[in-house]
């Protein structure tokens, strides 16, 4: 008698999730082997769809008794290719998509407990409704998952106020490259019983292990909030702008980000819906959150004062207040849309101490301009806490794709100004595949060296998101 034929891996991985949840064919694969900035496209064998946390498991434990690769992806938002395929070796992608149960909300704790595959707004959401805010918030937040958020370490626009993602998880849920499942969920503000394990896999971009869910810290969800649109005459004061804001407002500043005019008319033209806030250009301008739990109207006349002062100290030279929630939109679309205005340039998200921002402008925008006369800069960013988007094209869409095939030579400029300053050539994206070669030069060794130990202890196989980070 004939031995029955071996079953194939792909129908192995659908008897765990499925047959309609491993995707093989080349229009389902697609948008999951392609990244948001379509720099970085390569096919793994399947796509497989897990419903949650023990799926996963026995898919890990198939690709490590196989010797295939996991790619986890969420949203796949990313800026770095740290979600797709690399391309180089047997390699499936684990789609969290489906895992999207909000599992508990303790408004006594002050957490709710969610999987990783719930998108970031969904969350924001579920929150407000419970009188809460969740803190993390960023442009993608429509689409990006919360798994990928803590993988990468997201930041986004209230890092000034409550901290990059590693400071509002407070328990992971995940699963190890052998396909066992640590349950670190706990919804503890004091736990001083040896390593803080779950830090190990914020902000490790899948490399280490899948979360597939988390315990997050939510805050009371203010009462009175003011978004003010401010015009300056150069970043220094933006940053002595920050200082004088906090003095006289404290804590009630949410959000703080630098937006240059070429930026401002970079959105302008990309998207004609939106408008300028002041009758008259302006170099530079901050965009503000102002939060409380207060008096809608007494926040607003301290944030009126604020400005009021400043400007006749000459740390501004005009402002605009949104005066409805439909205007506090209309101010914030004209920085969420930034990306998509300048989509196809040279990009860097870096971070230096919030004095040396003005400085990182200044003395990489010279060096750019030497070496590449007619480079425009397109600076943005969390000036608040010292991440600056610093991207770089031409006004000719020819000239910025030959601009594009020299990132290289850019990059070096850029990230050796950021180095000197003390700074990271990371700050809120990942490294994914975009970055890691970058990360050896200019990493201490002693890190990398730490790095590695701790891939190989987690990770003996490298079957982990293999080709990121290290």
């Amino acid at each position: 008698m004939a031995a029955a034929p071996a079953t194939s891996f792909v129908e192995r991985l659908a008897q765990v999730v499925g047959r309609t949840h491993v995707l093989t064919a080349a229009a389902d694969t697609a948008p999951f082997f392609t990244d948001w900035r379509r720099l970085y496209s390569a096919a793994g064998e399947c796509v497989v769809r897990p419903a949650d946390t023990s799926q996963v498991s026995k898919v890990v434990r198939l690709c490590a008794a196989e010797g295939v690769a996991l790619v986890p992806q969420g949203g796949n938002t990313g800026l770095c290719g740290g979600s797709v395929p690399t391309g180089v070796q047997r390699e499936i992608v684990v789609s969290l998509a489906r895992m999207n149960r909000i599992r508990e909300l303790d408004t006594l704790n002050d957490t709710i407990t969610v999987d990783a595959g719930c998108v970031l707004a969904a969350i924001q959401e579920a929150a407000l409704r419970a009188g809460r805010l969740i803190a993390l918030s960023l442009a993608a937040e429509g689409s990006c998952q919360i798994g990928g958020n803590l993988s990468t370490n997201a930041g986004g626009v209230n890092v000034l106020r409550y901290g990059n993602a590693r400071e509002q998880v407070l328990g992971l849920e995940l699963v190890l490259p052998d396909g066992r499942v640590w349950n670190g969920l706990r919804a503890l503000r004091k736990d001083n019983t040896g390593y803080d394990l779950k830090q190990l896999f914020v902000g490790a971009e899948g490399t280490l292990g899948i979360i597939t869910a988390a315990v997050l810290k939510l805050y009371p969800r203010p009462t009175a909030s003011v978004t003010a649109w401010i015009a300056l005459e150069s970043p220094a004061r933006a940053v002595e702008l920050l200082a004088h804001l906090r003095g006289e407002l404290g804590e009630r500043i949410s959000a703080f980000e630098l937006v240059s005019r070429v930026c401002l008319e970079a959105v302008l033209t990309h998207d004609r819906a939106t408008r300028d806030p002041l009758p008259a250009p302006h170099p530079w301008y901050v965009l503000a959150q102002f939060d409380d739990c207060g008096v809608p109207q007494a926040l607003r006349t301290a944030v009126e004062a604020a400005l009021g002062s400043a400007t006749e100290g000459g740390l501004a030279c005009d402002a605009a207040l949104a005066n409805s929630e439909a205007q506090a939109k209309a101010l914030w679309r004209l920085r969420e849309t930034l990306p998509e205005a300048q989509f196809q340039n040279v990009k860097h998200d870096v971070s230096v101490s919030v004095s040396h921002v003005p400085e990182l402008i200044e003395r990489a925008g010279a060096a750019l301009a030497t070496t590449f006369p007619g480079a425009v800069l397109y600076a943005f960013g969390h000036v608040g806490d010292g991440n600056l988007h610093y991207n770089v094209g031409m006004r000719d869409t020819a000239d910025t794709d030959a601009l594009m095939a020299r990132r290289d030579e850019v990059n070096e400029i850029v990230y050796r100004t950021v180095v000197a300053l003390g700074g990271s050539i990371s700050a809120e994206h990942g490294i994914g595949q975009l970055k890691r070669e970058a990360i050896r030069r200019y990493k201490d060794p002693l890190e990398l060296e730490l790095m590695r130990a701790l891939k190989r202890a987690l990770d003996p196989a490298g079957l982990m998101n293999p080709g990121k980070v290290i």
